[in-house]
C-alpha cells in the first residue's frame, strides 16, 4: 500500500536524524502508562505491561504501529425491565370476542411469581432464561413487507458482560460506511485488521470549482424508461447537455433525502418528484442509489485485494439524521435490502448510523493538527502553534496526511490528543449541520475507553443549508413571479438545475467580512424563456422590482450585494441558533467543555460567526479538517465498534394499548368497561420506554401477550408513541399509533391451556428490535416491529 511505503519513508528519515538508538528501558516509576496515568512505581508495573514515556521515538513509533490491531467490541450486557402491574387484557373486547387480537399481560415480578407457583412451572425457570438468550442471540430473520410473517429485523447482538471481550456476530472483513446526505453522498471503508486507516473513495470525475469533490451531488438520473442511467456528477452533466426538449422526458432527481422526514405518513408507497414533474416510487430511487454505491465500493475492494471482493464480507453501514423515527429509518433498511445491499436472511450485516453520533465518535480520535479552535490562536495549513509533534508517530502520521494525493486518514488507536484534556464525566455538544438537517447531540464521555453516554435526547429540525436554496428561489419569485419560475422548472429542469449550481458556488464564498458583489450567471434559457414569457427583458424586470439590492450586469449575471447574500442566509441560521440557545438552557447541558461543529453546512463563515456570537465563550468551538467527512469517518468507526455509545436516550415514549382493572378515583368515568362482571378501564397507555428516558445499550423491556385462541397463528399488537414524557392514555392529544408488534406464533402449537408469549424489546440501539418466545413449548416465535404498514 502507498501508506505503508510513506510510513517507511518516515522511518528511514527518522532513523538518519536520530542515529544509534538506545534501547535500555528506564524504570517503570513515573512514566506515563498508555492509558495516561502515571504508574507508582514497579509495584503497579502490571497495569501497564510497557511504559513508553520515555522511550526513544523512533522505538515508540516502532511499537505503535506494531500495535495496529482490530478495534475492541466492547459487547453487550443484557439487561431487563420488568413493569410492575396487575394483569392487563388488551383494551379492545370486539377484538376478544372475535379471537382477531390477543389478549396482553404486563405481569411484574411478584405476580410472574405467582403465575409460575399456579402453573408449576417453576421447574422450567432454567431453561427459559437459556431460550430468551437464545432468541435474542438469533432472531427470526425479517420477510418482506406485506408478508404475513415478520418485518423487519434490526442487527442482532449476542448479549453478553462488558468483561466479555467477544466479538459479537458475523465476522466481516471490511467495514463500508455510506453517508446518504441531501446535498452529497459518499463512502469510506476500513479493513478490520487495519481499523486505525479510513479510506475515503476514489476522487471523482467532474465537480465544481472550488468545491471538493471527495463526495458527489445526490443527484439520480432515470431513462425515460424510468430505468436507472447514472449517479452524482456524471448523472447531473448528463441531465446538463441534454436538449431541452430532450431532457423533459428523463427524470432527473436531487435533494430527495428530505422527503423521509418530511412525510407524515411515510410508506413503502411513498412518491417522489423528478424535475420534470413525473411521480416515481421513492423505494426504487433510494435503492438505485445504494446500488450505485455498492458497486462503486466491491469494486474499488476489489481492485485493493486483487480478486473479485465478496459482498458477504462486508459490514455495510448507513448514516441517517438523528431527528429522524423509526420509519425513516426502517424505510432505509427497506431500500438496502431491495437493492441487494444486504438480505433479509442476514439483518446484522447492516447497521444504521445516526450522523451526530459518527461525527461525535470521530472527534475522540482528533488530534491537535486535525482541527480548528475558534477560541484559540488561529492555525495556518493545518497545524496549531500549540501542537507539539515532534514525536515519531506525529512525524510518519503527518507524513501521510500531508501527502495531497493520499484518500487514507490515519486515525488513533486510542482516544485523541484532544481528549487528553477531558476529565471522566465531562460534556460536549456536537452540532451537525448537513445540507436537509441539523442534528445536536449532548455526549458524556467515560474514561479511560473512551466510550460515551447520552444525556440528552437528539434535537435538531429541517435547518439544513437546502433552506438558503429555497430563500433564493423566492427571491427570484419576487423579481420575476413565482408563476414563471413554476413554469420554467417544468419546462427547462435542466437550465434550472444550472442555474442552482451557479447560485451552490456563490454560495459557498459569503461570509462576514465580504465587501465585493457576488454575480450568479443566469443561463441563456432563463433570459430567453423570460423574455417569450413576459414579453420584456430580464433587466426590466429588475429594474421595476422593488429589490434593489440585486442588480443587473452587462455580462448576462444577477449582481447581488454580499448583504443581500448574507440575508438568504438569516432565516436558516436563527432556526440554529435558537435551538442551540434552548439546549443550552437544559439542565442536562450544563458545563458543557467543548462544541463540535460539523457536517457541510459547518464550513460556512456565517454559520461560524453566529454559533461564536450566541456562545459567548462559554465553551471551545472546534471544527475538525474536512469537516464534510466527518461523519463518515465517524461511521465506519461505529461500524468497527457498535458498542462505543452505552447509553442512548429515547426520543419519544413508546407503548401500548390494555384494558386494566378499573379503579374509583384513579380512572374517569368514561373510560369504565364491563366485561363478565368484571370492570375495566379502557385505552390505558402501557408505556414501554418514555422521551428522553435513559436506555443502556442491550436494556431491555420484557412484556408476556397470550393468543385469545389456541389456534391463533399471528398476534398484533398496535404500538403508540408520543413527544410527552408521560401519557396515561392512548386517547390523549398527541399520541399516535406509530408500528404494529407482530408475533407469528404459527409452527409453535401447544397444549397448554395458557400460552404465553415473552417478548422482548430492546430499545438502547439506533433501531428497535423484538425478539419473542413461546414459554409453553420452548421455541422461539418470528417477532418483528413494523413502522411503515398504515
Amino acid at each position: 500500500m502507498d501508506e505503508v511505503d510513506d510510513i517507511k519513508k518516515s522511518l528511514d528519515f527518522l532513523e538518519e536524524e536520530q542515529g544509534a538508538v538506545n534501547r535500555a528501558v528506564p524504570s517503570c516509576a513515573s512514566i506515563p502508562g498508555p492509558d495516561n496515568r502515571e504508574c507508582e512505581g514497579r509495584g503497579r508495573q502490571q497495569q501497564s505491561p510497557v511504559c513508553r514515556g520515555s522511550l526513544p521515538p523512533l522505538l515508540l513509533l516502532l511499537l505503535s504501529l506494531r500495535s495496529l490491531a482490530l478495534l475492541p467490541r466492547a459487547s453487550l450486557t443484557a439487561k431487563t425491565t420488568e413493569v410492575p402491574k396487575e394483569e392487563a387484557f388488551f383494551r379492545r373486547p370486539e377484538d376478544l370476542e372475535s379471537g382477531k387480537i390477543a389478549w396482553c399481560s404486563c405481569i411484574g415480578e411478584k405476580a410472574r411469581e405467582e403465575v409460575r407457583l399456579r402453573d408449576a412451572m417453576s421447574e422450567k425457570d432454567t431453561a427459559t432464561d437459556k431460550i430468551l438468550t437464545d432468541a435474542m442471540a438469533n432472531p427470526s430473520p425479517a420477510k418482506s413487507i406485506g408478508d404475513p410473517g415478520i418485518t423487519p429485523l434490526s442487527p442482532s447482538h449476542i448479549q453478553q458482560n462488558d468483561s466479555d471481550q467477544v466479538q459479537s456476530g458475523p465476522s466481516f472483513v471490511v467495514v463500508v460506511a455510506i453517508d446518504f446526505g441531501t446535498t452529497s453522498s459518499g463512502y469510506a471503508y476500513a479493513f478490520t485488521k487495519e481499523p486505525e486507516c479510513i479510506h475515503t473513495m476514489r476522487r471523482w470525475e467532474g465537480g465544481d470549482p472550488g468545491v471538493s469533490n471527495q463526495k458527489t451531488p445526490t443527484t439520480i438520473l432515470l431513462t425515460p424508461d424510468r430505468k436507472f442511467h447514472s449517479f452524482g456528477y456524471a448523472a447531473r452533466d448528463f441531465y446538463h447537455d441534454l436538449d431541452p426538449s430532450e431532457s423533459k422526458q428523463w427524470l432527473y432527481l436531487e435533494k430527495f433525502k428530505m422527503k423521509l422526514h418530511t412525510t407524515p405518513n411515510l410508506s413503502i408507497n411513498t412518491d417522489l418528484h423528478a424535475a420534470n414533474g413525473k411521480r416515481v416510487k421513492a423505494l426504487d430511487i433510494f435503492a438505485y442509489a445504494l446500488a450505485f454505491f455498492k458497486e462503486q465500493a466491491l469494486k474499488e475492494l476489489s481492485d485493493q485485494t486483487g480478486g473479485d471482493f465478496d459482498n458477504n464480507d462486508v459490514r455495510w453501514v448507513i448514516t441517517v439524521p438523528a431527528i429522524w423515527k423509526m420509519p425513516a429509518k426502517q424505510f432505509m433498511r427497506e431500500a438496502a435490502y431491495k437493492s441487494g445491499l444486504v438480505s433479509r436472511e442476514t439483518p446484522e450485516q447492516l447497521i444504521i448510523a445516526l450522523e451526530p453520533e459518527a461525527a461525535s465518535i470521530y472527534c475522540r480520535k482528533l488530534r491537535l493538527h486535525q482541527m480548528v479552535d475558534l477560541g484559540t490562536s488561529t492555525t495556518q495549513n493545518g497545524f496549531n502553534s500549540n501542537d507539539n509533534a515532534g514525536s515519531g508517530v506525529s512525524q510518519a502520521k503527518e507524513h501521510v496526511r500531508r501527502n495531497r494525493q493520499s484518500r487514507t486518514f490515519l486515525v488513533e488507536n486510542v482516544i485523541g490528543e484532544l481528549w487528553s484534556e477531558l476529565e471522566e464525566g465531562d460534556r460536549y455538544v456536537v452540532v451537525d449541520c448537513g445540507g436537509g438537517t441539523v442534528d445536536l447531540t449532548v455526549h458524556q464521555i467515560r474514561l479511560p475507553e473512551g466510550h460515551l453516554k447520552e444525556l440528552y435526547k437528539a434535537s435538531g429540525g429541517p435547518y439544513g443549508s437546502i433552506g438558503i436554496d429555497y430563500e433564493f428561489e423566492k427571491l427570484l419569485s419576487r423579481i420575476f413571479g413565482q408563476d414563471f419560475i413554476d413554469q420554467f422548472k417544468i419546462k427547462r429542469p435542466a437550465a434550472w438545475v444550472d442555474l442552482m449550481i451557479a447560485f451552490e458556488s456563490r454560495k459557498r464564498a459569503a461570509a462576514p467580512d465580504r465587501t465585493n458583489p457576488l454575480n450568479i450567471n443566469l443561463p441563456f434559457s432563463f433570459i430567453d424563456y423570460y423574455k417569450k414569457f413576459r414579453g420584456h427583458s430580464v433587466e426590466h424586470a429588475l429594474r421595476k422590482s422593488n429589490v434593489d439590492f440585486v442588480k443587473w450586469s452587462s455580462q448576462g449575471m444577477l449582481r447581488m450585494s454580499p448583504d443581500a447574500m448574507n440575508s438568504l442566509f438569516k432565516p436558516t441560521i436563527d432556526h440554529i441558533i435558537q435551538h442551540l440557545t434552548e439546549l443550552f438552557e437544559k439542565p442536562e447541558v450544563c458545563d458543557i467543555k467543548f462544541l463540535f461543529l460539523v457536517g457541510g453546512f459547518a464550513e460556512s463563515p456565517l454559520l461560524q460567526q453566529a454559533v461564536q456570537n450566541m456562545l459567548q465563550g462559554r465553551c471551545r468551538i472546534i471544527i475538525p479538517h474536512d469537516v464534510g467527512l466527518t461523519i463518515l469517518k465517524g461511521a465506519v468507526l461505529f461500524g468497527l465498534d457498535p458498542s462505543v455509545i452505552k447509553v442512548r436516550r429515547s426520543p419519544l415514549t413508546y407503548g401500548v394499548g390494555v384494558l386494566n382493572r378499573f379503579v374509583e378515583g384513579k380512572h374517569p368515568p368514561e373510560k369504565l368497561l364491563v366485561k363478565d362482571g368484571t370492570r375495566w378501564c379502557t385505552d390505558v397507555f402501557d408505556t414501554f420506554i418514555a422521551a428522553d428516558q435513559s436506555v443502556a445499550l442491550g436494556e431491555l423491556v420484557k412484556r408476556s401477550y397470550t393468543p385469545a385462541k389456541p389456534s391463533q397463528q399471528v398476534i398484533v399488537i398496535h404500538i403508540y408513541c408520543s413527544e410527552k414524557e408521560s401519557v396515561s392514555f392512548i386517547s390523549e392529544p398527541g399520541v399516535r399509533k406509530c408500528g404494529t408488534l407482530r408475533l407469528d406464533v404459527s409452527g409453535t402449537e401447544s397444549t397448554a391451556q395458557r400460552r404465553e408469549i415473552q417478548t422482548l424489546m430492546q430499545f438502547g440501539d439506533t433501531e428497535i428490535r423484538a425478539m419473542a418466545v413461546d414459554i409453553s413449548t420452548g421455541r422461539t416465535v418470528k417477532a418483528g416491529i413494523d413502522f411503515l404498514s398504515h
